[in-house]
């Protein structure tokens, strides 16, 4: 069984159990609003709804990328509110994307949770199981929640720098498809291309309709050195954490998510892009 993903049968048995609790992570890159629309409309029974730009995200500002991590302080809240305490098990889903899913196991991974998991398949799979769902949006009693950030999850501006200038070891992954890779097409970051030493490994390899194929990770991160650390980055955040899992998933441990990713490169002028590939 996948580490980090959890499978409708799994959690068809374990959803009466009070100690699970369901977070719905539905949204649409091209309609923010439609997230919660489709999670009132019908949502896995008992499940609280994550947004991914009000919850899992915070305010753009100049630097940070488009999809900045949130204030702590805002997302803990959001989590108490939840129900959520430290020895709660959680499974996030989305439609079927598995991204926005993703983006909340990073985040919290990141806060030091360990029993969080991503419903392979997401919603759609739930439902082509026949599993229930409701519309009714359940409130639950307010908990307590102590994180312990595991900062080596998260990578700085100074260390995607450093490895792309070669100065410190490490390899740069980017999760973007190879169009926008090598800059043939950019249709929402204002300089086409890819951080210079770059290599390119879209995420979309490794995800299905919403199942993540771990049979496909050795052909896919084959050329990756174990030994060295990897440091994953998309647009802005979000669809570069579906590798993250997949390479945890795959036995690499020193992997972190550079947050503000290629919105965030290309918000500093002096910074350099390339449109060549880069090999391993």
């Amino acid at each position: 069984m996948m580490m980090n993903v959890r499978s409708v049968d799994w959690l068809k048995e374990h959803l009466p159990d009070r100690k699970v609790r369901v977070i719905d992570c539905s949204f649409s890159l091209g309609d923010s609003s439609a997230g919660k629309t489709t999670y009132l409309k019908g949502h896995i029974p008992g499940a609280v709804y994550f947004d991914l730009e009000k919850d899992l995200s915070g305010h753009v500002k100049e630097h940070g990328g488009r999809h900045p991590l949130p204030n702590m302080k805002n997302f803990l809240r959001k989590i108490e509110n939840a129900g959520i305490d430290n020895d709660t098990v959680i499974v996030a889903y989305d439609q079927e994307e598995g991204a926005f899913a993703s983006r909340c196991w990073w985040m919290f991974r990141y806060i030091g949770h360990e029993e969080i998991f991503v419903l392979n398949g997401g919603y759609k799979a739930w439902k082509e199981e026949g599993c229930e769902s409701e519309t009714s949006v359940p409130d639950y009693e307010t908990k307590s929640y102590t994180p312990s950030f595991n900062e080596e999850m998260l990578a700085s501006l100074e260390e995607v720098k450093g490895i792309s200038n070669r100065e410190i070891p490490g390899i740069l992954l980017d999760s973007r498809s190879e169009e926008r890779y090598l800059g043939k097409e950019e249709p929402i970051d204002r300089i086409p291309g890819h951080i210079p030493g770059a290599v390119n490994i879209p995420w979309t390899e490794g995800v299905k309709k919403g199942h993540f194929l771990e049979e496909a990770n050795d052909r896919r991160f084959a050329k990756l050195d174990r030994n060295t650390p990897i440091v994953v980055y998309c647009g802005s955040g979000v669809t570069a954490t579906p590798n993250v899992l997949a390479l945890l998933e795959a036995g690499f441990s020193d992997v972190k998510l550079y947050a503000g990713s290629y919105s965030d490169w290309v918000s500093y002028d002096h910074h350099k892009v390339e449109t060549n590939r880069t090999s391993l």
